[in-house]
């Protein structure tokens, strides 16, 4: 199946169907668009609701479509465990139902995903610099959230028209945003202390518009190359932001007390991302460059 040419590489020959509008990744992307001048619409649509969605491309028109809505359940993912109806019809049926209108109308969509589908395994040990590749078959099935990720990213490989983008842990500039994952850990009692892939907003959703503007589709890893554990970013913030910040740890049986369903560990390759844009800084250098310097406190 081929994709119409998008014309001229001006901003004005886009126009991105979003869905998300209410969601944190969904609201930076219209901000984004509006700062690079590109036309941009929020869709209105339910995305279990097929006759709606078909309704939005029909009036809106759009050359891509963005999914960044979905269930991740509030304050954490351990809502999903006891919302699983709540989180397929969204996570599922919807995602599934947005990717087969956007094949028939012959239009590439940009999924935001998880990469919360792996943890670190004798192949993959914490530490050894061995990330899970794109190919790789997902092996974290401790939280329903998870589970029904991975399940959509496997019938998702169908879909010749889906950019499948693992976000995992995001992070961006933004301190005040609660779904933050340094704004998080920074007010939890105790922290664990792994070294895990994270996703720098503000350098990666940039390059979700540009992999749009190419029609690049398949599954990426999409996280900054390397590893950074919890009290590593919790320095840099009381380096940065607050020197009379602290912090206790808990190991991950300690933590397994307060917490419904596991939670994902793991490192993923980020070569395939890297060799498409060079410029992709490693975590520690996208977090010292987008989050702590613009916040940096100064005396």
């Amino acid at each position: 199946m081929g994709f119409p040419a998008n014309g001229s590489d001006g901003a004005n020959s886009f126009k991105f169907l979003i869905y998300g509008r209410t969601g944190w990744i969904g609201g930076v992307l219209g901000k984004l668009c509006q700062a690079q001048g590109i036309d941009f619409v929020y869709g209105a649509g339910r995305l279990e609701n097929r006759s709606s969605l078909e309704a939005d491309i029909a009036a809106v028109k759009p050359t891509h479509v963005f999914n960044a809505a979905g269930v991740t359940g509030r304050p954490n993912v351990d809502w999903c465990e006891s919302h699983k109806v709540e989180t397929i019809r969204t996570n599922v049926v919807g995602t599934l139902t947005l990717a087969d209108v956007c094949r028939e109308k012959r239009l590439v969509l940009i999924n935001y995903a998880t990469g919360c589908i792996f943890e670190y395994d004798a192949d993959h040990p914490l530490g050894s610099g061995i990330g899970f590749k794109e190919e790789d078959t997902p092996n974290f099935i401790g939280s329903f959230y998870s589970k029904t990720k991975a399940m959509v990213e496997d019938l998702l490989k169908n879909y010749e028209n889906v950019c499948t983008l693992r976000v995992r842990m995001p992070i961006s500039s933004d301190l005040a945003n609660p779904r933050n994952f340094i704004t998080k850990i920074t007010r939890y009692d105790k922290v664990v202390n792994i070294p895990n892939s994270m996703t720098i907003l503000d350098e990666l959703l940039p390059i979700s518009i540009e992999m749009a503007k190419r029609n690049l589709t398949g599954i990426w890893n999409f996280t900054n190359p390397g590893v950074v554990s919890h009290n590593e970013i919790l320095e840099m913030y009381q380096e940065h932001i607050d020197p009379n910040f602290t912090w206790k740890n808990f190991t991950l049986e300690e933590q397994a007390k307060v917490i419904v369903a596991p939670r994902s560990n793991n490192e993923l390759d980020a070569n395939k991302l890297k060799k498409e844009f060079p410029e992709l800084l490693s975590i520690k250098e996208s977090l010292i460059k987008y989050v702590f310097l613009p916040n940096k406190k100064t005396a």
